[in-house]
């Protein structure tokens, strides 16, 4: 069995210094790297099988963005934000580019798509190939209050299966999985509490940025956004779930016309958003990346 190494690298924001934790697979002296970033609730270790089954091609990289899993908390939660999430992949890049003719390929899942949307629109940035999964730059808006609803919870569980059942059942859009799937996506992102309670493993303060948003807001975000495709020049690959109620069909088609021109790949019987531990969604990734 392929492992993980587990590291870490410290980044600053406004309020201080915090760290990201993350997995590295493959040679860690190869230069071509593929940074992997999750979804707003979710972590690193979402990657792990896409991670497997690249690793013999690149230095897979795998961070829990700041707030999430085995990552640092900001001391100001205004600040979990994108830009302040660039910045720390701006640090994270420049760690894992310490081997010479480094390259980086992404690969982003909602929020971590975001990411690297804001990165590759700027001026000698360091992506080669993008990856957008299921993410653009116009997002529907009852699926961002759900998104905000379900984050700002302050839910505690008397026990693991119980808080897996209640991450199953908000989950249910990632599609069909196995038992054992279901495990894994919920331990990824449950810990238990002293006193055996079991919470979800981020900081509550992500749900501060979303209680602060306004129609103004969102609309100004998705001026940003879409100027931001619009610079990308990259090969950029744009997978949606057909039924995402997060990503519409019209945005993505939007999305082949604009900016990169994204080739679309959309994934039947899958919302918001593919998961990318089968066979089948990891071949998509593969052929798009390596060829």
């Amino acid at each position: 069995m392929i492992e993980a190494r587990i590291k870490s690298v410290q980044c600053i924001s406004p309020a201080g210094l915090h760290t990201m934790s993350y997995k590295e697979w493959g040679d860690e002296n190869n230069a071509k790297v593929l940074i992997c970033v999750h979804g707003v609730t979710r972590v690193g270790d979402d990657f792990d099988n896409l991670a497997r089954a690249l690793c013999g091609h690149y230095r897979v990289v795998c961070p829990d963005v700041v707030g999430r899993g085995r990552s640092g908390k900001l001391a100001n939660p205004e600040l979990y934000r994108v830009p302040q999430y660039v910045s720390d992949m701006v640090t994270l890049v420049a760690r894992v580019s310490a081997v010479p003719a480094t390259t980086i390929d992404w690969f982003g899942t909602s929020m971590g798509g975001l990411i690297g949307m804001a990165l590759a629109s700027l001026p000698d940035n360091p992506i080669r190939k993008l990856v957008l999964n299921d993410i653009g730059p116009s997002l529907d808006a009852p699926a961002l209050q759900r998104i905000g609803d379900y984050i700002g919870q302050e839910l505690t569980f008397p026990d693991f299966d119980k808080a897996a059942t209640f991450v199953r059942e908000v989950s249910l859009s990632f599609g069909e999985h196995s038992d054992d799937e279901w495990h894994k996506l919920a331990s990824d992102v449950l810990r238990e509490q002293q006193g055996g309670q079991w919470v979800r493993h981020y900081d509550m303060g992500l749900a501060q940025p979303f209680k602060s948003s306004t129609p103004d807001t969102v609309k100004s975000d998705e001026r940003m956004l879409w100027a931001a495709y619009d610079a990308i020049r990259c090969p950029t690959l744009l997978v949606r779930g057909e039924h995402s109620d997060l990503l519409s069909h019209a945005t993505a088609e939007e999305m082949t016309r604009r900016g990169p021109r994204a080739t679309l790949v959309e994934i039947p019987n899958v919302g918001h958003a593919p998961t990318f531990l089968h066979d089948d969604q990891i071949a998509i990734a593969k052929q798009f990346l390596i060829g």
